[in-house]
């Protein structure tokens, strides 16, 4: 099949198959019921693992496994059966998925929302590549997951999904005003007060939308968490309530994980997807949202909340009610997906608030 076949746009889950077919996107493994969303691609780790002495990118010039072979790999370990990967440690894994992609098609990760909202960082690496997560046209090699436990240490096993793909041929990005004309039929956005700017603004809610809680943050010494393993976990084992602050503000403390939730409550429409930005330096001194794609349909059903994953940088910072926390993006599809979001699919956070990740009971 010819590139050319396909429109403009963030791929849906039927380009993605055609890729499939057409040689672009190798999986190396019978895709599973849940693997191909509607616009976006979920990653599955290989059969082992490299501890890392510290993350790098390969450069321009050199491959992974050169830059492996260089004295970075530590130890290597067997995930056929199941290994821990130790919170504050960096480990790199190759993908079951490669990419063979046409000169006019682009690539980009992120982890997925139950990743981010157990504080794993993960970042795609390729071979020659100059940047995480993003894979520029015509790439043609395997893919690599760099993975990096922050506050707890996971259980991970061959064909565990800790972040997904996307996509993307030609522009897609709307602009400031299209996302305003959407918005003015109340597409994007319930209630009042949104604001656009370099995308539409997320602000954080430290109300009463939730009652005495506002939110959690991890605690530091607790047991593992087994990534396959859902609704499993008391999140009290896990995390400390927030409770409301009559303030209206908290104070991040530096190098603590946080989850918050967003005022807005989002809809994606079926004709778009939407990446919220990983960090917006000129928003605060902290990183939000490890996650950052949502796929067409999130939120239609019933109006859900972006779920906040902060993390306090070097100095304490006041976070208000109502501060713009994030930015999100919305990128046009090629088409309508065949399915959305939520329907009938085993969509975990459609209609959430204020939403740990689907590994602990509810």
């Amino acid at each position: 099949m010819s590139t050319r076949s396909f429109a403009d746009g963030v791929f849906t889950a039927a380009d993605l198959r055609s890729a499939m077919n057409a040689g672009l996107l190798h999986l190396g493994a019978s895709p599973t019921a849940s693997q191909v969303q509607p616009a976006s691609l979920d990653l599955t780790l290989g059969d082992a693992a490299w501890r890392v002495r510290a993350a790098f990118l390969p450069g321009a010039k050199r491959t992974v496994e050169e830059r492996l072979a260089d004295g970075l790999a530590l130890h290597r370990l067997d995930l056929r059966d199941g290994a821990v990967l130790e919170k504050g440690c960096v480990y790199l894994v190759r993908l079951r998925e490669s990419l063979a992609l046409s000169p006019d098609l682009l690539a980009r990760a992120n982890p997925k929302s139950s990743t981010g909202r157990i504080d794993v960082f993960v970042r795609l690496v390729t071979d020659r590549g100059v940047a995480y997560d993003s894979v520029p046209a015509g790439y043609k090699g395997p893919l690599y997951a760099e993975i990096s436990p922050r506050t707890f240490s996971i259980l991970v096993c061959e064909g565990s999904s800790l972040n997904q793909l996307r996509l993307r041929k030609g522009h897609a990005v709307l602009s400031d005003d299209d996302l305003r004309a959407r918005q003015s039929r109340g597409e994007l956005v319930s209630g009042k007060g949104w604001s656009i700017g370099g995308g539409l603004c997320l602000s954080v809610d430290l109300g009463d939308s939730f009652g005495p809680v506002v939110g959690y943050r991890a605690r530091r010494h607790s047991a593992l968490i087994d990534v396959d393993r859902i609704a499993g976990l008391n999140p009290d084992d896990y995390w400390e309530p927030i409770p409301r602050p009559a303030s209206g503000f908290m104070i991040l403390d530096p190098d603590e994980f946080y989850i918050l939730a967003s005022q807005e409550e989002l809809k994606i429409p079926s004709d778009l997807a939407a990446e919220m930005l990983p960090i917006d330096t000129d928003l605060g001194a902290f990183r939000v949202h490890y996650a950052g794609f949502f796929d067409p349909g999130f939120g239609v059903e019933q109006g859900s909340r972006a779920v906040l994953e902060i993390r306090g940088y070097d100095a304490p910072f006041v976070l208000e009610h109502g501060q713009t926390v994030a930015r999100l993006v919305y990128e046009q599809l090629t088409g309508p997906p065949d399915v959305g979001y939520g329907a009938g699919l085993a969509s975990n956070y459609q209609g959430q608030g204020l939403r740990l990740s689907k590994h602990f009971r509810m």
